[in-house]
């Protein structure tokens, strides 16, 4: 994969790669009344946790976004041998 902003000198240009991302957002709720906090990622409905503080509500809520994005291929009734374009989804903030 090329560098970004790599000089190919033999052709005398720049050559750029694109590195394909997806921006999220968590929404956090009010504590309960029990001290719970609800975080939910905005632009994945079914993507939702929950944790007794902020920290914990944010990797709770990744967590459950990676589940969410984790293909099955057995309910999705993927067959071996299909042809397939796997992507890697890293969540990091």
């Amino acid at each position: 994969m090329p560098v970004v902003g790599a000089n190919r000198a033999s052709w005398g240009a720049n050559v750029f790669s694109m590195v394909p991302s997806i921006d999220f957002t968590i929404a956090f709720d009010e504590p309960d009344e029990h001290g719970w906090i609800v975080a939910r990622v905005l632009e994945v409905p079914s993507a939702l946790s929950q944790g007794r503080t902020r920290e914990e509500a944010r990797e709770n809520v990744l967590d459950a976004l990676r589940t969410v994005l984790t293909p099955d291929d057995e309910l999705a009734g993927r067959r071996s041998g299909e042809d397939l374009e796997h992507l890697r989804f890293v969540a990091a903030a």
